[in-house]
């Protein structure tokens, strides 16, 4: 196959410009349909705000069963991230897009019609997967599409979209929990708002049809000239050019082996992945996104305040991944994050304080817990996905973002499934407390082990990580 192939309709869907300029428009097109992906994902996670009150009550649960009610899906995300690295590594990123979609659709359907808690929780776990694979997958294309000036901004929108799918369904919750009373949502109003879902991924399925596969995974297969076709439609034919080469030295250099993670090296990026996947969760993110409304009313909100309370949770949340994106590539990863993450320690002890002296007057509670999620919307919220798809080699990248995404996906669940039962035993007060003090332990890692990549290249970031370049 030639350099200026017609890249084939109904695999690549696009032609070779061998003369163009690129087309930054395409690279954006390409971007936003992979994180509908991220929609999905904010969309089904955060679900479970608006129904977990109204489960608990239809099925009877106690602390214990409704952190795993809210918390089952998560399951089903570790072992989709597991999953997804080493299948998108060997089928390519588009097809496991494709999947994921499936099970979005699948789970919006069996999640609304169970009879029994273990039926819904086998729902949940096959949206679970979705969410995994979604989660490790969408900002690895994006990453692999994108030009090095505008890579950051382009991977922060699978974070503005799953931001994006929350604040859409705090509003679809909303709106369902509005249309009967107490015992209509029991009954029936949680069922749709799990039903709700169908819609988005069904788009999301047939909107993958019409993207190509990334390039670099092209080119790790020998394919070369579609790999080429793609760049050019993106960066321009002498870019393009330019930008192949690269990637294929790249690969020569690498090993393919996910054992390559643990040669030196690779070790400090592996470690700064799965410590700072770590972070993301156990600062306390899902314990808010998940029980914001049940958070609300033990603050002393009626059901409908919860809900609206928990509409601006998503609305600022929204706001503040916008601007994390806009400013991104200007300031960098570390001082969005070392910036968030003290913010997000100090709106963390503030509402433990509130909780603790039963200061529930006024809007003290929603202004911090606003604050704390704008502090995580602009700094781990978007840096994490953005550094995880940037860090790690071409051969191996699929797999190392799963990895990160597993560890995403195992906090998750432990603070999610841990929440209730916390706050159970030691207070609200306490609860946030021990959040606040992880995200101390944050700034610490961050200051002391992650890097700037800001403006580099996906091979530059490599050569890093390379002993040899480092005299090794």
């Amino acid at each position: 196959m030639t350099d200026d192939v017609q890249v084939r309709s109904g695999e690549e869907g696009i032609s070779n410009d061998s003369k163009g300029s690129g087309s930054i428009r395409y690279v954006v097109l390409l971007a936003v349909v992979a994180a509908l992906g991220g929609l999905l994902f904010g969309y089904d996670t955060a679900v479970i705000a608006g129904a977990i009150g109204f489960l608990e009550t239809h099925f009877t649960l106690d602390a214990a069963a409704t952190g795993w009610a809210a918390s089952c899906a998560l399951v089903g995300c570790i072992v989709g991230a597991a999953m997804a690295g080493t299948l998108s590594d060997r089928f390519g990123r588009r097809k496991v897009l494709v999947l994921s979609a499936i099970f979005f659709a699948v789970s919006a359907v069996t999640s609304a019609i169970p009879r029994t808690l273990p039926q819904f929780v086998i729902a949940r776990i096959i949206g679970g997967l979705g969410v995994g694979a979604a989660s490790a997958i969408s900002p690895l294309y994006i990453s692999e599409v994108s030009p090095a000036h505008i890579r950051g901004r382009l991977v922060s929108l699978q974070q503005l979209a799953i931001v994006s799918g929350i604040q859409v369904v705090y509003f679809v919750n909303m709106l369902i929990q509005r249309l009967g009373d107490e015992t209509w949502n029991v009954t029936l109003g949680w069922r749709w708002m799990f039903a709700s879902e169908t819609l988005p991924a069904v788009l999301f399925f047939i909107f993958l049809f019409f993207v190509p596969e990334s390039p670099r995974w092209l080119a790790k297969q020998g394919r070369g000239g579609d790999a080429l076709g793609i760049l050019s439609r993106v960066g321009g034919r002498e870019r393009a050019e330019t930008e192949l080469a690269e990637i294929k030295e790249a690969i020569a250099h690498e090993a393919g082996s996910i054992w390559h993670l643990f040669q030196p090296g690779m070790r400090v990026a592996l470690f700064i992945a799965v410590v700072l996947a770590i972070f993301t969760q156990i600062t306390g993110i899902n314990a808010i996104l998940y029980y914001a409304p049940e958070i609300f009313k033990r603050a002393g909100a009626g059901t409908n305040a919860a809900f609206a309370r928990t509409v601006a949770v998503g609305a600022v949340n929204l706001t503040f991944t916008l601007l994390a994106m806009a400013t991104i590539d200007r300031f960098g990863r570390r001082i969005l994050l070392l910036l968030g993450v003290t913010s997000m320690g100090v709106f963390l002890t503030l509402t433990g304080r509130a909780f603790q002296i039963q200061s529930f007057e006024g809007p003290w509670v929603l202004i911090f817990v606003l604050g704390y999620c704008a502090s995580f919307a602009f700094s781990l919220g978007v840096v994490f996905w953005v550094l995880v798809a940037e860090i790690f080699p071409t051969r191996i990248r699929g797999r190392a973002v799963a990895i990160g995404a597993f560890f995403v996906w195992c906090s998750c669940f432990l603070v999610s499934q841990t929440f209730p039962m916390l706050v159970e035993w030691m207070g609200s007060a306490k609860t946030f407390y021990i959040y606040a003090l992880m995200c101390l332990f944050t700034i610490v890692f961050v200051w002391r082990v992650v890097p700037e990549t800001k403006g580099k290249t996906l091979e530059e970031i490599e050569q890093w990580w390379r002993p040899s370049d480092k005299g090794a």
